[in-house]
């Protein structure tokens, strides 16, 4: 029988975290291993329990969960952090993005929960529909231009950088530039290296944001 993930939950709201854990427990994919009220919870708890994924919401007292995430994956580039939130504030998508956190999902979209938490521990990055919406304004008012050439960014390494930042897989783009998948995570390692990034997910909101 496969291993549970588990699954450590951080909100003030007592009423919301029973209903997480409700929600969690009907699913025997996860296990919820604790819950917190607050970052320095987060940060303390994480460190505790080691889980797969961090469900944590992101205005609470005494700690923000963007400050505790960005103290957690300070500590653990891999960890897997996924925001639940009733605010959409533009300030926080943009800072949760930079971070590199997993996804940022609206309370609203709670349906939907079991299936971004397995889509986050997959590698993938998953956003509420509201905040999907806002992602081409925020990048177009952060966009910066770059000089990729003073990084060293080869045009071959820049065409890769594009496809990724339009969601294509390692498959899809081995197909697309003809080479084989090997090549492609060769390349992708060097260009994280070479722009100082942690994963695909970041280099994609790199380039929306400097683009040429």
């Amino acid at each position: 029988m496969e291993e549970k993930k588990k699954v450590l939950i951080i909100d003030d709201d007592d009423l919301i975290t029973m209903s997480l854990e409700l929600i969690l427990s009907a699913d025997p994919e996860f296990e919820v291993v604790g819950k917190g009220r607050c970052g320095a919870d987060a940060v303390c708890m994480y460190e505790e329990h080691s889980p797969d994924i961090l469900l944590s919401d992101i205005r609470m007292p005494d700690m923000s969960g963007l400050d505790a995430a960005e103290k957690i994956l300070s500590r653990d580039p891999k960890a897997v952090i996924l925001f639940l939130t009733t605010f959409s504030d533009d300030e926080y998508i943009v800072k949760a993005l930079q971070l590199g956190v997993k996804g940022y999902l609206l309370k609203q979209d709670y349906r939907s929960l079991t299936q971004s938490l397995r889509a986050a521990l997959n590698g993938q990055s998953v956003f509420g529909g509201a905040v999907v919406d806002r992602l081409p304004v925020l990048m177009r008012e952060e966009r910066n231009p770059f000089d990729y050439r003073s990084r060293g960014i080869t045009d071959r390494e820049y065409a890769l950088i594009q496809l990724v930042s339009e969601g294509d897989s390692n498959r899809e783009i081995a197909d697309r530039l003809f080479l084989s998948e090997g090549t492609v995570r060769n390349y992708l390692s060097q260009i994280l290296e070479k722009l100082n990034l942690r994963d695909r997910t970041q280099l994609a909101i790199f380039y929306l944001k400097h683009g040429r």
